[in-house]
């Protein structure tokens, strides 16, 4: 009977002395440079703010962390690099409302974006603002409402969007269901060219991104009929909320956060929520963040993780009723 015993205490024995190895770690993390893969190009808001968020959390992590840029693809390259990585805590994702959307949007994606990562920290949300050419006779979320419903058959209003499967496409395709009205979509190849026709009075409607309208708006260019967030935008205070303008209970926002692959030890995800939330309230991480018309947050990672199987969900069913899918 002992003899029997010897090979399941040298199991139980093995395992123990694993467990206390990752343990060890963990409680040791991190010994080398971390890797922060951002999706999107050098230069651009998620580029700009992951370099913020990443130069204050390495400070208190005591080690580098690199920017690696992986753009491509709405961000599922750099999405699938990670969810392939070792969960070490050395490979982390700078994840955006692309990464809830492209799971409904893409037909074929290497990864599950709810099975492969584990959430941290949602850092910010920034809001999209509705806008129109000042030359509009729509001065308001009702007069919209108004004209559209009271259009003719095949005589919808035109609105501009970054293209199919875009934030300015499936944000409006919400705002059509929501307010029960119908608008007729326009896609361009990108968010500029959209804008262009949509400045020069081609096409009178377009919802997209306050970094991109907040300006035009200040200068006259753009009029905003109201903010896409529950609650009015810190950089623009005067502008209503959707809600607020009648189109009940409409809440959507373009966000930053952090992902790392499934299976990193809870002590470690645990380490790189408190370098977030310290890198999120410094002053100067607070002022890029404003700067791109973003509010800092800092969840946990359990709230994180809530509000993200609920994004999922949200866009799914827009995705579906727009009936749009990219091979």
């Amino acid at each position: 009977m002992k003899q029997a015993l010897i090979p399941q205490l040298a199991l139980a024995f093995g395992l123990s002395m694993a467990g206390l190895g990752a343990a060890a770690a963990a409680d040791a993390y991190p010994t080398r440079p971390i890797h922060l893969v951002v999706g999107f190009p050098a230069g651009g808001a998620s580029d700009v703010a992951a370099r913020a968020v990443a130069e204050k959390m390495a400070v208190k992590l005591g080690q580098p962390i690199v920017i690696e840029n992986k753009p491509g693809a709405a961000s599922n390259i750099a999405a699938d690099q990670v969810a392939k990585a070792a969960p070490d805590g050395y490979n982390i994702l700078f994840g955006t409302i692309s990464l809830s959307i492209n799971r409904s949007l893409y037909k074929k994606l290497n990864y599950d974006a709810l099975k492969a990562f584990t959430p941290v920290s949602q850092l910010a949300s920034a809001p999209f603002v509705l806008v129109v050419h000042p030359s509009s006779p729509i001065k308001s979320v009702q007069d919209l409402i108004t004209t559209a419903k009271g259009a003719k058959p095949g005589e919808a209003m035109h609105y501009a969007t970054a293209g199919n499967g875009s934030g300015s496409h499936l944000f409006t395709e919400l705002l059509t269901h929501e307010a029960g009205i119908t608008l007729s979509h326009v896609p361009y190849r990108g968010a500029a060219p959209a804008m262009v026709d949509v400045l020069g009075g081609q096409v009178p409607l377009t919802f997209d991104n306050i970094i991109t309208t907040l300006p035009l708006i200040e200068s006259g260019k753009l009029r905003g009929l109201a903010v896409s967030s529950k609650q009015r935008s810190s950089a623009a205070p005067d502008i209503p909320t959707l809600d607020e303008a009648g189109v009940a209970g409409y809440d959507a926002s373009s966000w930053f956060g952090l992902f790392v692959p499934a299976g990193t030890p809870e002590a470690i995800v645990n380490a790189l929520h408190e370098a977030a939330v310290y890198a999120v309230h410094t002053p100067e991480v607070t002022k890029t963040f404003q700067g791109v018309g973003a509010e800092p947050m800092g969840t946990s990672p359990k709230e994180f993780g809530s509000f993200f199987r609920s994004e999922v969900e949200k866009w799914s069913e827009v995705v579906k009723r727009a009936q749009v899918q990219i091979d």
